[in-house]
């Protein structure tokens, strides 16, 4: 959804700024765009994963690629992520923090959530 949603941002502005180029020019911004835009999309998602923070502490820290989402699909995986890693120590998760940035997200501040957990 997010590389569809990219997509149609690069096309709009494509067809805004390349009215008056030549033809060869404009094929050869659009595969440019269609290039660049995407990798620059996945680069701005991150993902720590889970980080050992104490003897029985960790901490997970997820970030959205761009700021449409959100921050409720990141918690999510969060939450799952560290469900998963406490089931297959065969205990049961507890949190202990959970922390969301709040919007506008603008300017390279895009939807983030750090968990604090342990494993009971």
């Amino acid at each position: 959804a997010g590389f569809v949603l990219g997509r149609d941002i690069a096309r709009f502005f494509y067809r805004i700024i390349v009215i008056h180029l030549k033809e060869e020019t404009k094929m050869m911004l659009q595969k440019i765009l269609m290039i660049c835009l995407p990798l620059f999309l996945v680069s701005c998602a991150s993902n720590t994963g889970i980080i050992k923070i104490g003897e029985e502490k960790f901490f997970i820290a997820k970030q959205a690629a761009t700021g449409f989402p959100g921050t409720g699909g990141i918690k999510t995986e969060a939450l799952k992520e560290a469900s998963q890693y406490c089931t297959s120590q065969s205990k049961n998760l507890k949190v202990i923090e959970l922390k969301e940035n709040e919007g506008p997200y603008i300017l390279g501040k895009y939807p983030r959530v750090e968990l604090t957990f342990l494993c009971e």
